[in-house]
């Protein structure tokens, strides 16, 4: 019997919680959900929006991503706090420092993804999550990225130009109604960096709500083409409902 996908169904995949290790010695809370039975066609490192104004593992596109898409698309999602962010998981070690040493966060989750072999990394970073993608993501163990909401506050156009000497594939999702960086002017924004495509989304905010199935077909669509999408909204088979508690950093 098909059962609807909703906000809290957590579809079957093998979970492990993970520390991560940061070169200036933190520890990071995380979590990786990979297929429950195949390899994982690609991997997702999840970089959350701003913590002072909610962001964490558990934001709700990363949240639904992590449920769903081990067992929609094959894909393995990697999701954690960055310093001094909390999650039902757990709080992160250190601090936020405004962008700057979470260089060292981005730096462990690639590490991590690196030592255990994950396959085709891609970043995709939410709002805050974007600008630590542009300013520090920039790695050769990177396939590309998906930007969402990116309101490029801290990365500049040096770093657009260093991506686009790249060469690496970069999707920017866009909300009509974004609360810092709408279509057209994403569109200008993004000259620099000349291989984005920027997508703009109608009827949608910065926070997505409401939305987080056509974010998630755009993500798969960018990181796995041969999965066909729209991303199925029923599943035939176990699933839990799973209600995560929100903590506020």
């Amino acid at each position: 019997m098909s059962t609807e996908i909703r906000a809290n169904t957590m579809l079957p995949a093998r979970r492990e919680q993970i520390t991560l290790h940061t070169a200036d010695g933190l520890e990071l809370i995380g979590e990786l959900a990979l297929p429950e039975s195949r390899p994982p066609k690609a991997t997702l490192i999840c970089l959350h929006p701003l913590p002072t104004h909610g962001g964490m593992m558990d934001s709700h596109i990363y949240r639904k991503a992590a449920f769903r898409l081990p067992a929609l698309a094959d894909i393995a999602v990697l999701r954690f706090n960055t310093r001094g962010t909390a999650s039902e998981a757990g709080r992160s070690q250190g601090s936020f420092d405004n962008g700057d040493s979470e260089r060292f966060d981005v730096a462990a989750a690639l590490e991590y993804a690196e030592f255990n072999d994950l396959p085709n990394v891609w970043l995709i970073g939410w709002s805050f999550g974007t600008d630590l993608t542009l300013v520090h993501g920039l790695d050769p163990l990177v396939e590309g990225t998906v930007l969402i909401s990116p309101p490029l506050r801290w990365s500049g156009e040096e770093h657009l130009r260093s991506w686009a000497e790249s060469g690496k594939p970069v999707h920017a999702l866009i909300p009509e109604f974004d609360d810092y960086l709408r279509p057209e002017e994403a569109k200008r924004r993004f000259e620099p960096l000349t291989q984005a495509q920027v997508i703009g989304f109608p009827d949608t905010k910065h926070l997505w709500v409401g939305k987080a199935e056509a974010a998630l077909d755009a993500i798969v669509g960018a990181v796995a083409p041969d999965v066909p999408t729209p991303l199925p909204r029923t599943w035939d088979g176990p699933s839990e409902n799973r209600q995560v508690t929100i903590v506020d950093s």
